[in-house]
Order: structure tokens, then C-alpha cells, then sequence
């Protein structure tokens, strides 16, 4: 139809069927459609204006179910929690999306799209807070956790090494752990994905290996659970 129409333009009166016919006898398919990039590619290109979000589920020791709300940052691997709550409702999901943002200050203009699935608390008003600041909803295809790879990536690691090992009373207690867990993941740990850096760097430069001198000192986080390793002052 399209050549029909060019043709038209030209003055030269064509059907479709003739246009078709042509076309099968030379040998000649459809005009070649641009791709588009994969997920993966997109994900590389617009990883600095990327954020993934997802809900952790955590159970009790008295059997209560927790949802714990998180947010990452694709480009520096850095993770935010967002809420914990019993009842997630939708009111409650808007409103941690706007504290987030308020968190996130200046710093939540650079992000452009907010990745997540189409669980049913993400809420109309749950896109609306991020669409109010500029930040577009990508919602994944159904039954496709792979889309979400960087938040399901987080939820293994916290799981692994920190819920896995710990009994949560309360969402008191949860919130604690987590914040903690968090303060090591974020500036403590090493991340192969960004080249074995720290998600938020310290503020001065670290002092170079060579020549070595001093001894290396251990801290525990959480009580032992992880480790981190510091210069002896």
C-alpha cells in the first residue's frame, strides 16, 4: 500500500494486487523494519536514568507477613528502602513513592524510567507520583522476572546473606536489620557489576596500594553476619 500511494503521487494509478504481484515475481519481500534495541542493550544505554523497584516479602517468627517496598538504582547498583508494612495497601505504595522522591531530592531528576511488574499494589497512583516527577513507568511483560533481573538480583543477595540467617520479630526489628544490611550493601560492599566498586563511594579518594603499610583490621555487621575490612587507624 505503500508504493500504491507513492505511485499515486507520481500520477500513476496501480492496485495493490498489481504492486503484490510484481513483487512475488521479482523475488522482492517486505521493506527490511528497523530493530530496535533488546532489553538488555536498553538497559546498558539508559542505565544512569534507570530505577527497578520491586516488593521483598519477609515472614516472622510469630508467621505475620511482611512487605518490604525497595528501590535501586540500575547504574550504581545502590538500593533504597522504601517501606515495610503488614498491608500494602495502594494509598500506602503512593505514599512511599512520595517519600522516596522526597528523599531522592535533586537527585530524582535524573532518573527517566522506574522498571517494575504488574503486581496489582503497584497502584494508578503509584505511576502518577513518579509521571508527576518526570519519571516514566516501564512495566515488564506478565509471568517475566527476568525483565526485573536488577531487583531480583538484590532480593537473592539479601536474602542469602542477611534474612536467610536471622529471625525477624517485628517490622521494627526488620527495619533495623535492613537499614543496617543496607549501609553495608551501599558502602561496604564490593559489587562485580560496577567493577568491584562500592554503590556509594567514600568521599576522599582511597589511598593507594603501593607501597602497603598497616595492618587491615575486620568489622562485623550485624552481629557477625557480614564482615567488612578496614585500614587499621
Amino acid at each position: 500500500m505503500r508504493i500504491v500511494g507513492e505511485c499515486r503521487k507520481l500520477g500513476i494509478q496501480v492496485s495493490a494486487t498489481s504492486v503484490r504481484n510484481i513483487l512475488r515475481r521479482h523475488h522482492l519481500g517486505p521493506a527490511p523494519r528497523p530493530g530496535g534495541p533488546t532489553w538488555t542493550q536498553f538497559l546498558r544505554i539508559q542505565a544512569a536514568g534507570v530505577l527497578a523497584c520491586d516488593f521483598l516479602t519477609v515472614e516472622t517468627v510469630r508467621l505475620t507477613r511482611l512487605y518490604v517496598l525497595f528501590v535501586l538504582e540500575v547504574d550504581r547498583r545502590r538500593v533504597h528502602l522504601a517501606g515495610i508494612t503488614a498491608h500494602p495497601t495502594g494509598a500506602w505504595v503512593a505514599q512511599a513513592a512520595r517519600n522516596l522522591l522526597m528523599d531522592l531530592g535533586v537527585h530524582a531528576t535524573r532518573f527517566r524510567f522506574l522498571i517494575r511488574d504488574r503486581d496489582a499494589k503497584f497502584t494508578t497512583a503509584f505511576d502518577t507520583v513518579f509521571a508527576a516527577a518526570d519519571v516514566k513507568v516501564v512495566k515488564i511483560p506478565p509471568r517475566a522476572p527476568r525483565a526485573n533481573a536488577f531487583a531480583e538480583r538484590w532480593v537473592r543477595t539479601v536474602r542469602t546473606e542477611c534474612l536467610d540467617w536471622t529471625l525477624i520479630w517485628n517490622g521494627h526489628h526488620l527495619r533495623q536489620v535492613l537499614a543496617r544490611y543496607l549501609e553495608h550493601y551501599n558502602t561496604g560492599r564490593p559489587h562485580r557489576g560496577i567493577d568491584l566498586d562500592v554503590p556509594v563511594p567514600p568521599p576522599e579518594a582511597p589511598v593507594t596500594m603501593l607501597p602497603f603499610a598497616g595492618s587491615v583490621e575486620r568489622v562485623d555487621v550485624l552481629g557477625g553476619l557480614v564482615h567488612e575490612y578496614r585500614r587499621a587507624a
